[in-house]
């Protein structure tokens, strides 16, 4: 896999390039470098989506953990979330959750959570991985009572819902709404979070089989969901997607609401409760141009970071500033949670939607979105690494940026957690703005083969 941690985490095809022996080797080394106050049974919390392969990869982490002496507190199939909020209430040195996200089912992925429920910095996931991959740390080899012990916690989603419900301001009953779970780690917490909040709330995809998350459904495939709140008369609706970290949404009439138009309208709703801290809002390099001038129009200043919810939550830190997310869907909001939630922001928007008596498509019109094209090109490791030196390459996205200077703009970046190339080009031309992609799309595929 080269380099294991990317912008989310360890993450590959499960059982071929993110293996046992990988995840094993992962859980000894997260156990050294996590436990280091001395503590002598350091505790780490494991939670998991949906997927087949992820009792497999629990049963490795686990082993890795107990192997050199912690103690491993078992959540089962949870929202990353949870296990972020978890890892502080349980007074755990560290969370470990086992998602793939919004990949496909062969796909799998580690991730790693500080004892104060943030993911790791960049340092602390280069120090794993250093010794994962040379190979030549001795490990501590406890026996007797000193190895680690394993223990079910049965309350996990239930502590983990009766949080979300005490951020919630103004309860959203009556309100009829579709949850799409997408099959995933939402199935186990959505219905019981939307009845306890007495929505009328219809509960779709939310039967896993370990093959079917993220299959046609969940915050990447909307067109189910749109249908089904047009045909029903419904409010609204509401997409997660595998680890329930996302969030995006559907109107009443099926149009879709993504994360920059949530963030928009949140932002908005914070500024007037005085809950905004720094009148500020923290974005990325691909948040639409239309969410920039949003702020420009309403007083409020945007700041953009690399992609990646960890990057907007270091710059929200870093400022001490409340509020931030993506265009995907990840939503942070720093008053309640340490990472990207996705139930969390759908029921920070629903109360809001109830308070306001707002149609969600009236209020999705605050923020006009630009023109926005994305294409993604599937290339090998070789070709991620080979995308940063390659000259025509380069040429090709400089000529981009002088044909959309001053009316638009153009990112092209390799992804952090698949093999991909993503060309996203945005702009008052939609004509142009197709014209210079697919010209830098087909110059990366031409070089990257």
């Amino acid at each position: 896999m080269g380099r294991l941690f990317g912008t989310d985490g360890v993450r590959g095809i499960a059982n071929t390039e993110l293996t046992c022996e990988l995840a094993y080797g992962i859980g000894k080394a997260a156990a050294l470098v996590l436990a280091k106050d001395g503590r002598r049974r350091p505790v780490f919390l494991i939670g998991s989506d949906t997927r087949a392969s992820s009792d497999m990869l629990d049963a490795a982490l686990t082993s890795g953990l107990c192997a050199v002496g912690a103690d491993v507190i078992r959540l089962g199939v949870i929202p990353t979330p949870a296990v972020a909020f978890l890892v502080g209430k349980y007074k755990a040195d560290a969370g470990i959750m086992i998602s793939a996200s919004h990949n496909p089912a062969e796909y799998n992925g580690i991730k790693l959570f500080s004892g104060d429920g943030y993911k790791l910095p960049d340092a602390l996931e280069e120090e794993i991985e250093q010794i994962v991959l040379e190979g030549e740390t001795v490990f501590p080899a406890p026996i007797g009572g000193d190895i680690g012990r394993v223990t079910v916690a049965e309350n996990a989603a239930k502590d983990y819902i009766d949080h979300l419900k005490s951020t919630v301001l103004y309860a959203p009953d009556g309100m009829r709404i579709a949850v799409d779970c997408a099959n995933g780690a939402a199935s186990v917490t959505a219905e019981r979070l939307f009845r306890e909040l007495r929505t009328d709330a219809h509960i779709l995809h939310h039967t896993p089989d370990g093959i079917n998350i993220n299959r046609d459904c969940g915050s990447t495939h909307l067109d189910s969901l749109a249908k089904y709140v047009v045909e029903n008369g419904l409010d609204l609706g509401i997409a997660f997607d595998g680890d329930a970290d996302r969030c995006l949404c559907v109107d009443e009439n099926g149009n879709e609401v993504d994360g920059d138009q949530i963030m928009a309208i949140c932002a908005i709703d914070m500024k007037e409760r005085g809950k905004l801290a720094g009148d500020t809002v923290v974005g990325t390099i691909m948040t639409n141009f239309g969410f920039t001038k949003f702020c420009k129009d309403n007083d409020l200043q945007f700041i953009a970071t690399k992609v990646g919810d960890r990057y907007v939550l270091e710059e929200l830190l870093l400022g001490e500033f409340s509020f931030g997310g993506e265009q995907s869907g990840h939503v942070i909001f720093r008053d309640f949670a340490t990472t990207g939630d996705g139930q969390l922001t759908a029921i920070q928007l629903l109360s809001y939607l109830k308070r306001s008596g707002a149609k969600l498509s009236e209020l999705a019109t605050i923020m006009v979105k630009y023109p926005q094209l994305s294409i993604n090109l599937n290339v090998s490791a070789e070709g991620k690494l080979q995308f940063y030196t390659n000259s025509a390459i380069k040429k090709a996205m400089a000529s981009a940026k002088k044909a959309l200077d001053g009316i638009g703009r153009i990112v092209v970046r390799p992804s952090g957690t698949e093999p991909l190339i993503r060309v996203m080009a945005e702009g008052d031309d939609p004509a142009l703005v197709k014209e210079q992609a697919e010209a830098v799309a087909a110059i990366i595929k031409e070089q990257l083969k």
